[in-house]
């Protein structure tokens, strides 16, 4: 069963625009989770680091 994508999406003036990255190494669909420094892929272990304020 595919996992829900709650809170991956907002909608706006009627337009769909995604809160989450995308993995560059994946490709469309897998997004990055947002931890506290970090950008991650639960999928191949990508990471990147937040850019400041």
């Amino acid at each position: 069963m595919p996992k829900a994508r709650v809170g991956f999406y907002d909608t706006k003036g009627g337009a769909l625009k995604r809160t989450h990255s995308q993995c560059p190494t994946c490709g469309p669909g897998t997004f990055l989770a947002i931890h506290k420094t970090r950008l991650s892929c639960g999928r191949c272990g990508y990471s990147e680091a937040k850019k400041g304020k």
